[in-house]
């Protein structure tokens, strides 16, 4: 049970930090430049993809991704102008290559439902009770048959038993959540009711302090005791406490 004395907490963390100054800081900014679903989608898996690190230079290089897309990502991935990209470092461990084999698959999802939500909806990704794994489950399986087969795990996490799929979850958030604050809240297939907390080594550590989660992984099973404990307070929208641990995190 959460004590009242913590969910007020949460909830004041959660107002302090989710609101529109905490943009210009973090990769969400990347997507809000997009008013087309479709742009929104590309840039929301591409700029989550690459957000480990440093915050600072994860937004460095989301911007220089993009500009290397011609900041026009929908068309730059339809007309398949990623085959003609030199190899070069993107983000830390992801190169090029790794580029160019996350967009073949998102040419194979977009030549055949027309956005990734539709992709999600026609898949009944929604019914699941893990939607963000079931997503990446299908999502992967486009991604080998549009690369003969291979593999890639530096575009979609590929043991999805294990991991907490904390970079997918929060390109989720963005793309799910509809307070009109932050997030953009533009798809319809999944709702903010079945997200889970993008968990991260900083978020599962002040879960712990705060005595909402036990387990010392940072791991699936964590992600979903993590959620399921916010969810007793707000079944409608649990993500919104992502803000608030990250904000809890930083007094730490």
């Amino acid at each position: 049970m959460i004590s009242p004395d913590l969910r007020e907490l949460l909830d004041s963390e959660a107002k302090r930090i989710n609101n529109p100054s905490f943009i210009d800081l973090d990769p969400v900014q990347f997507p809000r430049r997009f008013t087309d679903l479709r742009d929104i989608e590309i840039a929301s898996l591409l700029c989550a993809s690459i957000a480990w690190g440093n915050r600072k230079m994860i937004c460095r290089d989301c911007d220089r991704m993009l500009a290397l897309m011609g900041c026009d990502p929908y068309n730059y991935v339809m007309d398949q102008a990623y085959e003609d990209l030199p190899d070069q470092n993107i983000h830390r461990t992801f190169f090029a290559r790794n580029l160019r084999h996350f967009l073949r698959g998102l040419r194979r999802v977009y030549s055949t439902h027309g956005s990734i939500d539709a992709f999600a909806a026609a898949n009944r990704v929604g019914d699941d009770p893990f939607p963000s794994w079931r997503l990446v489950e299908l999502l992967n399986n486009e991604l080998r048959l549009a690369n003969n087969g291979h593999e890639d795990s530096r575009c979609l996490p590929l043991n999805l038993q294990q991991t907490a799929l904390k970079r997918v979850n929060m390109a989720l958030r963005w793309l799910v959540r509809r307070d009109g604050i932050v997030d953009l809240g533009v798809w319809d297939s999944i709702k903010p009711s079945q997200l889970f907390i993008p968990l991260d080594v900083h978020v599962g550590n002040t879960g712990r302090n705060l005595g909402l989660i036990t387990r010392k992984a940072n791991d699936r099973r964590t992600t979903v005791e993590l959620t399921e404990a916010l969810r007793t307070i707000r079944p409608d929208d649990p993500c919104i406490y992502d803000y608030a641990l990250f904000g809890i995190g930083m007094q730490l």
